[in-house]
């Protein structure tokens, strides 16, 4: 099973009854309720990333790992059972969508795909949306957490020494010349720049497998890799390991991200291009 679906072959299987499809549309502002309220898919509700696939913002970071028995729950609230084939989308570019795909098989879910190029894709095959607010049987999942290796701050800086630590922020950020979220700028020491906009096509939907394969490659990656992710807060890194994975490769991101590790002064900081 591919880890990506496209709108013409989601169509079928929705219409069979045969997967849970999330919305899980979302922007830093926080208007993911107001995106998903203007259009989404029919009958699938909203995952809010920020109160389910994220803990409250503080020392672990921007988007820290959620509290087990809180994704659970929010899980449970949007419909999903044990053994359900899970369909997640955004607005277009899979950036929330990754990181729920990433959370979801870290709390043990195994049949987790999602819908390149999200509603934008969906829209621009001709498919159906709506403003109607769905109200979901509650399902009865069980989560599983730490199903999937994470990479905490030492581990981090362990992968960018001895392996490979791609950082998915935008060049100017990763290069310390700018910072308009986190207090602090500059990288891990170590890191490698991996841009999520140079994984992507225009539209939205994610490059070939070959082309991502010879994206990640050309930055040093092997089958041999130790491969970890980091970027801002944790959503971005989820969507680099969803890159890494269709290419063929395993990584482990670091949740915590920039935001966790400047938290602490004597971690180092490196500013420049890096590796």
């Amino acid at each position: 099973m591919s880890t990506l679906i496209t709108p013409v072959e989601l169509a079928p299987a929705i219409e069979a009854g045969t997967v849970r499809v999330l919305d899980v549309q979302y922007t830093l502002a926080g208007d993911g309720p107001a995106l998903y309220a203007a259009a989404h898919l029919v009958d699938a509700p909203h995952l809010d990333l920020d109160a389910v696939l994220a803990g409250p913002p503080g020392e672990g970071g921007r988007h820290p790992l959620p509290d087990a028995d809180v994704l659970e729950a929010g899980l449970r609230a949007v419909g999903v059972s044990n053994g359900d084939s899970v369909v997640l989308y955004d607005q277009s570019t899979s950036l929330a969508a990754a990181r729920a795909w990433w959370v979801l098989r870290w709390a043990g879910l195994s049949d987790v795909q999602v819908l390149d190029g999200g509603l934008a894709a969906w829209q621009a095959a001709g498919l159906a949306v709506t403003t109607a607010i769905p109200t979901p049987r509650a399902g009865d999942v069980s989560v599983s957490v730490c199903s999937v290796p994470v990479l905490d701050a030492a581990g981090a800086a362990r992968v960018a020494q001895d392996g490979i630590l791609l950082d998915s922020r935008a060049g100017e950020r990763f290069r310390g010349e700018t910072e308009p979220i986190d207090p602090v700028a500059g990288h891990i020491p170590g890191a490698r720049n991996a841009p999520m906009a140079e994984q992507l096509e225009a539209d939205g939907r994610f490059r070939s497998v070959e082309e991502l394969r010879d994206y990640f490659t050309g930055l040093g990656v092997n089958d041999d890799s130790e491969i970890g992710t980091s970027c801002g807060s944790g959503v971005t890194a989820a969507h680099t390991a969803l890159a890494l994975h269709l290419a063929g490769f395993e990584a482990a991101p670091y949740i915590g991200s920039w935001s966790h590790w400047i938290t602490d002064p004597e971690r180092p900081i490196e500013i420049g291009p890096g590796a």
